[in-house]
C-alpha cells in the first residue's frame, strides 16, 4: 500500500452506470480511471454506488466488462463497493463481485454498518457501529489502515412501514443524521488512536448541484452538510450526484466525484474520479479527469439558424451534438432535418429534438359575463384588436328596425356609392308564362283600356 507519510491514497469512483447503451462511454472512462489508480499506486479502491444503470442479465456484455474491471482493480488493492440506487442497481446485483477478487478482497457494503480494513482484509462490525470492545479487539490486532462508515441507499419502503408513508420523506434525513452523530463518537475515538476514517454513502446532500447546475433544495434529501461532518470522518465519499463538488471543514472533506463519464446531454463540468490523500483528521480530494465524450447542445426559439449551425459544424467532428427547437405548427415545414444532418456528418452522433406548438383556438375570456349581445361583441373586439363600430351599428339596426326599414336604409346607402364604370351584365331573358286572356285584361292598367277595347273587339265574353 502506498503511504504518503501518514497519508493513505484512495481511489474513489462513482456512478459507473454500466449498461448496453452506456458501455462504450462507461468502459472508456472507468478503464482509464482503473489504470490511472493502479499507476498512482492507490492503496484502496472505493465505488460509491450505481455501478450499473439497471438490472443486467448474467450474459450481458456490460456486466462481463464491469466484472473484468473490478477484477483488474482487485489485483492491486482492496476494493469496497457500496449499494446504490435500487432502480439502477437492484439489490443482489453486487453479490457476485466478491467472486471477482484477485490478490485483494472485494467487499460489498449493502447495509448500514462500519467496516475496518486491517492487514488487507475487511472486518465488519457486528451491529451498525463498532462497540468499544470491538475497537479494542481491532487495535489489539494492529492499527487498521482505515475504518469505513457505510451508509448505502436506504429502503424507504421499510422506513415508511415503520413511521408512516406521510412521514417517510422527512424522517429519513432525521434517522440518518442520528446515526451519523452516533458514528461520530466512534470515529473520534478511532482518530485519537491514530486510525484514518472515511464515510461512504449514496444519496443527495441538501444544497448540492446536479450535473445540469440545478440546486437540490428541499426537506426530502438524505443528508445535510452539517450531518455529514457530524460523522467526524476524515473524508466522506459520496455517490449519486453526477457533478463533482466538495465541501471542507477543519481539514476534513465531503465530496462527490461525479459520474465517471458523460451519459446525458447538457452535463456541465469535467468528468473523472477522485484521488484522496487521507490522514487522521485531514483529507484532500483531487479530481483526475477521464476522457468523457464531448457534447454540444444548441437550442433555438423558432426554426434552427442554419447559418449558425454551419459555423459551428466544423468543430463538431467526433462529438455528440444535440439540436433542439420550438416552432409553431404552421411553420414546422421550415425545418430541414436532412440538411442539418448533412452539416454534422462528421459528428459521432446527431440528436434532433423538435417541439411543435399546436395551433390553439380559444374563446374570448370573460365574454360569457357580458350582459348584452352588444357588450359581448365589444369585449371580443377588445381582445381581438378589431374595430367593432360598424358591427355595432348593424346590430343596432337589427334590434330596433323592421325588415322593410332596414332594406330602405341599405338601398339608400347603396345609391350614394360611386357609380361603377363597368356596366352590369344584362340578365338573361326569362320566357313569360302564358296567362288566360281574361286574367290579362283584368289586371291591365287603366292606361291600356283603349288598347284592350280595340284589340279584343268582337271577342265573345
Amino acid at each position: 500500500m502506498r503511504h504518503l507519510g501518514d497519508h493513505l491514497l484512495v481511489g474513489h469512483f462513482s456512478d459507473l452506470h454500466y449498461s448496453t447503451s452506456n458501455l462504450a462511454e462507461a468502459d472508456r472512462c472507468f478503464g482509464f480511471a482503473v489504470e490511472d489508480a493502479i499507476a498512482s499506486r492507490c492503496a484502496v479502491g472505493v465505488v460509491s454506488g450505481d455501478s450499473t444503470d439497471h438490472r443486467l442479465d448474467a450474459h450481458t456484455p456490460a456486466l462481463r466488462v464491469l466484472a473484468g474491471r473490478i477484477h483488474q482493480l482487485s489485483r492491486h488493492m482492496p476494493v469496497l463497493m457500496l449499494q446504490g440506487t435500487f432502480s439502477h442497481e437492484p439489490p443482489g446485483t453486487l453479490d457476485l463481485f466478491p467472486l471477482m477478487s484477485a490478490g485483494y478482497p472485494v467487499y460489498v457494503a449493502d447495509h448500514i454498518h462500519q467496516v475496518a480494513l486491517l492487514g488487507g482484509e475487511f472486518v465488519a462490525s457486528a451491529g451498525s457501529l463498532f462497540t468499544s470492545e470491538e475497537v479494542d479487539a481491532l487495535l489489539a490486532s494492529g492499527i487498521p489502515e482505515m475504518v469505513f462508515t457505510c451508509v448505502p441507499t436506504v429502503n424507504k419502503a421499510v422506513l415508511a412501514a415503520a413511521v408512516g408513508a406521510g412521514q417517510a420523506a422527512t424522517a429519513l434525513g432525521d434517522h440518518l443524521a442520528a446515526y451519523l452523530g452516533a458514528a461520530g463518537a466512534v470515529n473520534r475515538l478511532l482518530r485519537a488512536r491514530g486510525v484514518r476514517t472515511l464515510g461512504v454513502s449514496h444519496g443527495t446532500v441538501n444544497g448540492c448541484q446536479t450535473e445540469h447546475g440545478v440546486p437540490m433544495a428541499g426537506f426530502d434529501h438524505e443528508f445535510s452538510i452539517g450531518a455529514l461532518f457530524e460523522a467526524e470522518c476524515d473524508g466522506f465519499l459520496l455517490g449519486h450526484i453526477h457533478r463533482a463538488q466538495q465541501w471542507a471543514q477543519d481539514g476534513r472533506v465531503v465530496a462527490y466525484p461525479g459520474s465517471i463519464g458523460r451519459f446525458h446531454y447538457g452535463e456541465i463540468g469535467d468528468k473523472g474520479y477522485l484521488q484522496w490523500e487521507v490522514a487522521p483528521g485531514r483529507a484532500v480530494a483531487r479530481q483526475v479527469v477521464t476522457p468523457a465524450r464531448e457534447t454540444l447542445c444548441y437550442d433555438f426559439d423558432g426554426p434552427p439558424d442554419m447559418e449558425r449551425l454551419a459555423t459551428v459544424a466544423g468543430g463538431a467532428a467526433d462529438k455528440f451534438v444535440r439540436i433542439r427547437w420550438t416552432i409553431d405548427e404552421e411553420h414546422r415545414q421550415l425545418v430541414d432535418r436532412d440538411a442539418i444532418c448533412a452539416l454534422f456528418g462528421a459528428a459521432a452522433e446527431v440528436k434532433l429534438e423538435g417541439r411543435v406548438l399546436p395551433a390553439v383556438r380559444s374563446r374570448a375570456e370573460g365574454i360569457s359575463r357580458a350582459a348584452s349581445l352588444g357588450q359581448k361583441l365589444s369585449h371580443w373586439g377588445e381582445l381581438a384588436s378589431v374595430d367593432t363600430g360598424p358591427l355595432l351599428d348593424r346590430l343596432g339596426m337589427l334590434e330596433t328596425a323592421d325588415a322593410l326599414s332596414i332594406t330602405d336604409l341599405v338601398l339608400a346607402q347603396l345609391d350614394q356609392r360611386p357609380v361603377e364604370t363597368v356596366a352590369p351584365a344584362e340578365p338573361a331573358a326569362t320566357p313569360e308564362r302564358p296567362q288566360p286572356v281574361a286574367s290579362t285584361v283584368a289586371t291591365a292598367s287603366p292606361a291600356l283600356d283603349w288598347l284592350s277595347d280595340d284589340l279584343f273587339a268582337g271577342v265573345p265574353a
